[in-house]
């Protein structure tokens, strides 16, 4: 039996309206740190209560050996050991871009990285795996969204066909999630819909899978055996295919997720689902029950603003990362009542801008990595300043 949890709704939604940007010069603070406000502690902040800042690291990461190039970066993971994990779509990259493997070669430079690859905290590559002549069961074709857990396994989701797969931390395979290209539909209990984000529970090993370039889900699964354990649709609702979705605003929130397209869960249990052309992010209990939402640059047409979120570091996770791949910018809210208090980036292809940042994590230090997809095709580290 299909099971979902739902539960009364408040009689109010918190919204937050924050305005589209467009992609003019930068402001950049006294200190030469980024950000779109003009002061270096935000209005109305005391010094003590002020967001992050942060600069961008040019020399990281250091080059990939065998003249390996990344094309459209989807997915963004640091681990337990700093190391950080990075997905991209080798399919994007173009004969020119890939001359060395042209057959025959139409020039010296370059190979595709593998699907997966793994740097470590200085930025040099560890190790990488998931390549083309692989068994297509084995192989993470079109990989999104992609997590190492408190085994050291690495879940990598394949959004255009429909499963999640565990690796071993060298890439062999251990389970899947799906079944290669065929959906069910929201309700499924045995196969995903364009699964993109997942987070993984330390605690009770549950995998959350954000289900949702062709379904309308979080989905629950058990992290060990991969058996089904429940799911949920927008504010905990049961989810439904056919439904029309409008543009996510104040005005018309959308009853059913547009894209549940990030995830992520925090300390003390909540899990901040990023539904991205709903412009939004909703929060739940881990059994389903919804929290609250907000609603960041609702203007956003397109693929929407609400990409990937990202909690920082320490106990208490004070904020909350939005990656936001339609205005080009990360966005950061308070977590204690999800109102925006900072941002920073602009569209663009100098050091420290962004064209469609997708994928994005943290560090035990507090150091954001940000990938982007699209024409972007690079992951920047992005260091915390001292207070």
């Amino acid at each position: 039996m299909t099971r979902w949890t739902a539960a009364p709704r408040p009689a109010f939604t918190m919204v937050l309206l924050v305005g589209l940007t467009g992609c003019g010069d930068e402001p950049t603070r006294e200190d030469g740190t980024f950000g779109n406000r003009t002061e270096t502690t935000p209005a109305g902040l005391a010094e003590a209560d002020a967001p992050p800042s942060f600069e961008v690291e040019a020399d990281w990461p250091r080059d990939m050996p065998d003249l390996w190039i990344m094309g459209s970066v989807t997915g963004v993971f640091v681990d337990d050991r700093d190391h950080v994990w990075v997905t991209h779509l080798e399919e994007t990259l173009t004969p020119e871009e890939l001359s060395a493997v042209q057959d025959p070669p139409i020039g010296t430079c370059c190979r595709p990285a593998p699907a997966v690859v793994e740097f470590d905290p200085d930025g040099n590559v560890v190790q990488g795996w998931g390549t083309p002549d692989q068994d297509i069961s084995v192989y993470p074709r079109n990989p999104h969204g992609i997590f190492v857990d408190h085994t050291d396994h690495v879940w990598v989701g394949t959004y255009q066909h429909h499963r999640v797969q565990k690796f071993t931390r060298d890439g062999e395979l251990v389970m899947t999630l799906g079944e290669y290209d065929v959906t069910e539909g929201s309700d499924s209990e045995t196969h995903l819909g364009g699964p993109a984000g997942i987070w993984v529970d330390p605690t009770s090993n549950e995998v959350f899978v954000a289900d949702g370039y062709r379904n309308r889900r979080v989905v629950i699964f058990d992290g060990e055996t991969g058996e089904y354990l429940r799911h949920w649709g927008a504010y905990g609702d049961p989810p439904d295919d056919e439904a029309r979705t409008p543009r996510g605003t104040p005005e018309t929130p959308p009853e059913q997720f547009s894209t549940v397209h990030g995830i992520t869960g925090s300390n003390d249990g909540l899990i901040y689902v990023a539904d991205r052309r709903g412009n939004r992010v909703q929060v739940f209990t881990q059994d389903g029950t919804y929290v609250d939402e907000v609603f960041v640059a609702p203007e956003a047409l397109a693929s929407g603003s609400s990409f990937v979120p990202v909690l920082s570091e320490g106990p208490e996770q004070r904020w909350l990362y939005l990656a936001d791949g339609t205005n080009h910018k990360v966005w950061t809210l308070r977590r204690s009542d999800l109102e925006v208090v900072d941002d920073f980036g602009r569209g663009g292809r100098q050091l420290g801008q962004f064209l469609r940042p997708h994928g994005m994590s943290i560090d035990s230090q507090g150091n954001l990595y940000v990938g982007e997809a699209s024409t972007g095709r690079r992951i920047q580290k992005f260091t915390k300043r001292a207070p």
